[in-house]
């Protein structure tokens, strides 16, 4: 209760401001005649009986005054008074100006004064000066605008120094009178505040969520800045010894030039200099540099990459107790929970650590994919909180990401009805949708899902979003335009898209000039695979898609081109078919390995932040779910033959924009990593004919252009012949990709054909290429 009352006054007029600035004006007359009544004093300083904006007016003008009659004393005390002491300590541009209106009220009777200034006065004023210089002054003595006042107080006769001739020109006073009133109308518009309101501000939730967000992204700065300047010291250390050994050899070449030769302890020495400083002493005794070619050869293998050291597997976890919180915990838990599971699979390392995560997921059916129970871990995408919804969403577009993930989510349809549901119901986060769009773009990699999505009407959807592209963000642009380009590749989605021909057209032709280049492999391909439709064809003739895409032959490169002439020589083609008569009945799929992309967007703009000793991520899973032997390894399948593709045809097979971003794209649940494709470049000794769209006739496609045999197709060489007499890369048919067993010659072209196949069954030319270039 003593407390209360040390305080009450100010209390009390802490309520009667804000009644007053709330124009609460029957209330504030009887809130202070009852105060009156009962003898409860109300603070003056605070909430005073002016009316509203008068006071800050007041000071205002007293200070000016105060100002132009060079009332030092009177001025600092109302500045002192008035201004926040938050704003005269913390503010530079307050503190700037301060230091001037010292000078100003030091040197006032030099320049004011008529006739010869009072002795004893002007003494007081440069006394007040030089303590205010020791004192408060003291922190800007190092900037270098200030430095020469702080000899001011020591110049006998500062009006013919030339150090401060400015201060005594005629535009100085009035330029610094008006940077004060500047400086005042802006310091008590921000006053007019109630310190209640202020109060409650700085102390609300928010705030303390907002400060811990902050401290924890500058620790996450300040890791990150000592990161990369250890390793900036250590490339210009690099770079340094560089340019050193390049003089030195530059030297020596001209050295042999006057006919003197090098020595090998100085090629050694050179060489040795150039390696890292692990493999320095071994190769000072171990390598004979006199024979030729062993300096560039160390060099050259030394810029290999570092084996990986082996990397532990995370703990176990206890998934039944695990489950049961997502199902019955709080929404802040479920989130964090989701967040830590997701986190687990994204950060964790390729290869083992990451594969051992997975099917530990899987084989304890963490989402409860097979779960017949009402409740479950796969309905928190229906959940009320938007927290919990998104992170459900984020998990299920990592687990998508990985190829034994999206085997996994796609054993039944359960997963991606849900997923359709959600994304045609959210409107309220777009990275909820981003996330779910995002993994049924991985899902449509799938025949089954491609199947499926294509009978639920996704497509028609799809071309409703697209309509207005410049709304989307480029995640749920790039992902959405190449989920429809997969769905268009297979006979039911083009007969989807005949439906809606002439809105089709229009959608892909407007997206063909969008700003972000990244969609354009993904239009360009969904246009060449509709345009195989007679009447599409028609559409397109009619609304004069060739001019169209000449235009963009105009501005393109020589891919965007390319890609162009394929599409227009579609469009002007008569085939009456879609030159190879596909079956949708056939959904099987190999069972070579699937490879992942894990894309960074999965863990961008978290919406949670833990409170101070709230656990989360990692430390959340080991301190509260820790369990035993629930990590079961699983033996990894040998990944399919490395394909070839080819920039000059439209994309003709499923893809996913995150091999697209890593430079390995996905091609239907089959990666091309760049390692792969060098080893092919240099493991090739003979070309490889692949198919071109003329060749496919009614189910007969020509497989050879360069009157090869059916052995050279199945020696699977990845090279074509290529009539500029130079090589390209190509996709080629293999048996892992869905091929019919058979395979037979045409007598009459020499071709490879097949008894039957579908188009999505034939790996043809051009599948994924990253046409970023633009």
């Amino acid at each position: 209760m003593g407390d209360v009352l040390a305080h009450e006054s100010e209390l009390l007029g802490l309520v009667k401001e804000y009644l007053d600035f709330a124009e609460f004006e029957d209330t504030l007359k009887t809130f202070s005649k009852e105060c009156k009544v009962k003898g409860k004093p109300l603070c003056k300083t605070v909430g005073g009986s002016l009316k509203k904006d008068s006071k800050p007016l007041v000071i205002q003008r007293d200070l000016v005054a105060a100002f132009d009659s060079g009332d030092q004393k009177a001025f600092f005390d109302l500045w002192e008074g008035h201004v926040p002491s938050s704003v005269r300590n913390t503010d530079s541009l307050a503190q700037k100006l301060e230091f001037y209106l010292h000078i100003h009220f030091a040197i006032y009777l030099l320049k004011y004064c008529r006739g010869r200034p009072d002795k004893q006065e002007l003494d007081e004023r440069i006394s007040y000066f030089k303590t205010y210089l020791e004192t408060k002054g003291a922190a800007l003595s190092q900037t270098t605008e200030f430095l020469p006042f702080y000899a001011l107080p020591f110049v006998p006769n500062p009006m013919v120094h030339p150090s401060f001739k400015e201060l005594f020109q005629d535009s100085w006073t009035p330029e610094l009178k008006l940077k004060l009133e500047k400086f005042l109308a802006l310091i008590f518009k921000a006053n007019n505040t109630p310190k209640l309101l202020t109060i409650y501000k700085e102390s609300g939730p928010n705030s303390k969520e907002l400060l811990q967000q902050l401290h924890q992204q500058l620790v996450e700065a300040e890791r990150r800045a000592m990161t990369y300047l250890k390793r900036y010291n250590k490339i210009q250390a690099d770079y340094h010894n560089l340019i050193g050994v390049t003089a030195e050899l530059v030297d020596s070449l001209e050295a042999t030039v006057s006919g003197k030769m090098i020595t090998p302890e100085y090629l050694q020495s050179v060489c040795v200099r150039l390696f890292s400083n692990q493999m320095r002493q071994s190769l000072a005794h171990s390598v004979d540099f006199t024979r030729p070619g062993t300096a560039s050869t160390m060099l050259r293998a030394s810029l290999a990459p570092e084996k990986l050291k082996d990397v532990p597997l995370l703990p176990s976890l206890d998934y039944e107790k695990l489950k049961k919180d997502l199902i019955w915990g709080s929404d802040r838990l479920k989130a964090f929970l989701l967040q830590a599971l997701r986190w687990r699979l994204t950060t964790s390392h390729p290869g083992e650590q990451r594969e051992t995560v997975l099917q530990a997921y899987i084989s304890n059916d963490l989402l409860d994919c097979h779960s017949h129970n009402q409740r479950s871990v796969l309905q928190l995408l229906h959940s009320k909180s938007e927290a919990v919804r998104q992170y459900m969403a984020r998990l299920i577009n990592a687990l998508a990401s990985l190829a034994e993930g999206r085997l996994y989510l796609a054993q039944n349809t359960k997963v991606l009805r849900m997923l359709e549901g959600r994304l045609k119901e959210e409107d309220k986060d777009v990275i909820t949708r981003e996330n779910v769009l995002g993994a049924l773009q991985k899902f449509s990699l799938r025949r089954p899902l491609q199947t499926a999505m294509i009978r639920d009407g996704l497509i028609f959807w799809l071309i409703d979003l697209l309509k207005d592209p410049d709304c989307l963000s480029d995640y749920t642009l790039e992902y959405s335009v190449a989920l429809l380009m997969n769905l268009c590749l297979r006979s039911a989605g083009k007969n989807m898209c005949a439906k809606v021909a002439g809105l089709m057209l229009k959608v892909l032709s407007d997206l063909l000039g969008h700003e972000n280049h990244e969609i354009q492999p993904y239009v360009n391909g969904a246009l060449y695979s509709i345009l195989s439709i007679p009447s599409i064809r028609e559409e397109a003739r009619a609304m004069g898609m060739e001019e169209i895409l000449r235009c963009f032959i105009k501005e393109g490169n020589a891919e965007m081109i390319r890609q162009i002439e394929f599409i227009i020589k579609q469009l002007n083609s008569e085939d009456l078919l879609d030159g190879v008569i596909e079956s949708d009945d056939d959904e099987d799929e190999d069972d070579e390995e699937d490879h992942d992309i894990m894309e960074a967007d999965l863990d961008k703009d978290e919406l949670i932040q833990p409170q101070l000793g709230e656990l989360s991520g990692e430390k959340l899973l080991t301190t509260e779910y820790l369990g035993i032997m629930t990590n079961t390894g699983k033996a990894r399948r040998k990944g399919l033959a490395s394909v070839q593709w080819s920039g000059d045809e439209p994309l003709r097979r499923p893809v996913t924009p995150g091999g697209h971003r890593t430079g390995c794209p996905v091609l239907g649940d089959h990666l091309i990593s760049p390692q792969n494709a060098q080893q092919a470049r240099n493991g090739c000794s003979r070309a490889m004919p692949v198919a071109h769209p003329d060749d496919y006739k009614e189910g007969k496609p020509g497989v050879a252009r360069c009157g090869t045999s059916s052995s050279s197709v199945m020696d699977h060489k990845p090279r074509e012949c290529s009539p500029a007499g130079h090589q390209e890369f190509h996709l080629v048919p293999t048996a892992a990709l869905g091929w019919p067993r058979e395979m037979t010659q045409d007598p009459s072209s020499g071709h490879i054909t097949r008894s039957h196949y579908s188009q999505d069954e034939v790996s043809v030319a051009a599948t994924k290429s990253r046409f970023q270039t633009y």
